[in-house]
């Protein structure tokens, strides 16, 4: 059975801008028959079981004298800081299944990438589940010491998940891959069409008239009647 967290929480007390000073975290719990409550949590606890538990291993969150088993399900950052601003706890029911995303784990080491200069091509990070909630699992390993040829991938339908847990991708979709290195002259091509692109934007430029030049039949024409006009205005 998948490790269960302990967290302790209180309901929310003043604005989330002083409690975050203190290191304090606002938060919201929300989830079967229950009203969304507004919580504050201790912002080097929650940052510690965080790193273990990631978004899908269940933690049994304690308020006041209730205990509710939940899921991080969202936690907001500072767009410049990088601290966290606010966290989403899920409570969620033992007995229904959840759809949720799970990361991917890549151990091993390819022969391809180390001997033969591949490059290791990761196509999904994270993969769609359906399970129970305490079936989740932390991750899923995903071993690429098999990749010892180019070109020959691993698909969906090649990771190994616990019991109880359902895939919800199409099985042939591809994980990852070892392409072979690129030769010099893909290379060379490749920074060639860069260089005509940058050059071909750098040399759009805004078209302006130039002094003394010979005006079209369009700019004669308006030339004529503006001083016809005037003429008449004389008269």
């Amino acid at each position: 059975m998948a490790q269960r967290f302990q967290l302790k929480a209180g309901l929310r007390q003043g604005k989330s801008r002083a409690l975050r000073h203190q290191d304090i975290i606002p938060a919201v719990l929300y989830g079967h028959g229950l009203k969304n409550q507004t919580l504050q949590i201790d912002g080097k606890t929650f940052t510690k079981i965080f790193k273990a538990a990631g978004h899908t291993s269940l933690i049994d969150l304690s308020l006041a004298s209730a205990k509710h088993t939940v899921l991080i399900r969202e936690v907001q950052y500072h767009p410049l800081k990088g601290n966290m601003l606010h966290v989403d706890f899920y409570q969620v029911r033992l007995d229904e299944k959840i759809n949720t995303h799970v990361p991917l784990a890549f151990i091993g080491e390819s022969s391809a990438v180390k001997d033969q200069g591949g490059v290791l091509i990761r196509n999904l990070d994270e993969v769609e589940l359906e399970a129970l909630p305490q079936d989740l699992p932390h991750d899923i390993k995903v071993d690429i010491s098999v990749l010892d040829v180019f070109d020959q991938p691993i698909r969906v339908s090649d990771l190994t998940l616990p019991p109880g847990v359902t895939l919800l991708h199409e099985l042939d979709e591809v994980v990852a891959l070892v392409q072979p290195p690129r030769s010099e002259e893909e290379l060379e091509a490749e920074l060639e069409e860069v260089t005509e692109d940058i050059a071909s934007v750098e040399g759009v430029k805004e078209e302006k008239p130039v002094a003394g030049a010979t005006p079209t039949a369009e700019g004669e024409e308006v030339e004529a009647k503006t001083e016809e006009t005037k003429n008449q205005d004389k008269k």
